[in-house]
């Protein structure tokens, strides 16, 4: 089993698509969106996404890109 990615489609809209769509592409991860999260005050405040239920953000694209595969590696067993 892969560790799941969960995207808000408000918070993809403000900048975290390039980050669903890069970890769409891989292998080793399950990524999802929906149509809200539940977490509108961090989803309006920056980029976030939930990995495996926990919360991690990012100012930018990329710095939520590098967050999410830091949390993995930091949280999940291969």
């Amino acid at each position: 089993m892969n560790p799941i990615v969960e995207f808000c489609i408000s918070n993809l809209a403000r900048g975290s698509q390039v980050v669903f769509d890069t970890l769409d592409k891989d292998p080793n991860v399950d990524v999802l969106d929906y149509g809200c999260l539940q977490n509108c005050g961090v989803c309006s405040s920056g980029l976030y996404a939930l990995v495996n239920g926990d919360i991690v953000e990012g100012e930018t694209p990329d710095e939520l890109l590098k967050n999410i595969y830091k949390h993995i590696e930091e949280t999940w067993l291969f």
